[in-house]
């Protein structure tokens, strides 16, 4: 994503080490670190501040009213008071606001069309992200509608991550869901090794899993949002104010699927959703 945020400085006329610096602050899905690092930004006085995620968008938001900031979040930012509304956000904050919680439903549909007779499926979240409760009730309203069971398990640390899998065994849950998360995103190697561990099929909401040796993403093109993001950098390091930017609604969604992993997991893909996939890696 780094690189697609430079590329897209880029666009807008600005290069890393060239005319512009870029401070990177890594939180690593540790949300408590997030104060700080964005006071320390101000302390440095830095020209703009660029979040990823919505617990960086409300820190940022909480340590200054006046450095121009863009965000990139999954989460309505007018209905959570980031902004004051998407064509005139107001004030230091503009950004890009991704699809997310919209997509939950769809994720369960393709765990279904994949395994037609699976009767329990497990739901991975981290209950410290604003996102979570609203994702989970979509996804707990469309499961019966399918014939599903949707257990929900719990996870904001390593540790957890392993007794979650461990938790899903027991209930007997054939298939898993991962939410959109930053520390879960960051985890994704140890979630995905767990996966092939327990051979769970299981459909991300980023393409990093998939990557990774994860079996389905299906979720916003983030290489392209972290690239409008940089741009927007781009206008405001040019004098743009965010107050006249408006909220871009990243609309962009790929399905991206593992063959090698599906073919490890013993599972083959019905031919009508192989041809709705953006990309097919073997």
């Amino acid at each position: 994503m780094v690189t697609s945020f430079r590329q897209g400085l880029k666009e807008a006329g600005y290069v890393d080490g060239h005319n512009v610096a870029i401070e990177f602050r890594w939180a690593e899905g540790h949300y408590d670190r997030l104060p700080a690092m964005a006071a320390d930004l101000v302390r440095r006085q830095v020209s703009v501040i660029a979040s990823g995620g919505t617990p960086a968008a409300f820190a940022a938001k909480a340590a200054t009213s006046t450095i121009p900031t863009v965000i990139l979040v999954g989460v309505d930012p007018v209905q959570l008071g980031l902004v004051g509304s998407f064509n005139r956000p107001g004030g230091n904050v503009t950004g890009l606001a991704l699809l997310t919680v919209e997509l939950e439903a769809k994720k369960l549909e393709l765990l279904h069309e994949l395994l037609p007779t699976a009767t329990a499926i497990a739901l991975l979240v981290n209950p410290m992200t604003p996102l979570t409760e609203s994702e989970t009730k979509v996804l707990q309203d469309a499961a019966p509608s399918l014939g599903l069971d949707l257990h929900v398990l719990n996870a904001s640390n390593k540790s957890q991550i392993d007794a979650a899998f461990a938790a899903l065994v027991e209930l007997r849950a054939t298939a898993l869901i991962v939410s959109v998360d930053t520390f879960l995103n960051n985890s994704r190697g140890q979630i995905v090794a767990l996966a092939a561990r327990y051979a769970v099929p299981a459909v991300y909401g980023v393409r990093d899993y998939v990557n990774a040796g994860g079996l389905m993403s299906y979720g916003t093109d983030l290489v392209d949002a972290y690239r409008q993001q940089g741009i927007y950098a781009g206008k405001i390091l040019k004098g743009a104010r965010p107050a006249d930017l408006p909220i871009q609604q990243v609309t962009k969604v790929e399905l991206v699927i593992n063959l090698t992993t599906a073919k490890k997991l013993g599972l083959t893909f019905p031919t009508t959703l192989l041809g709705r996939a953006d990309e097919l890696m073997e």
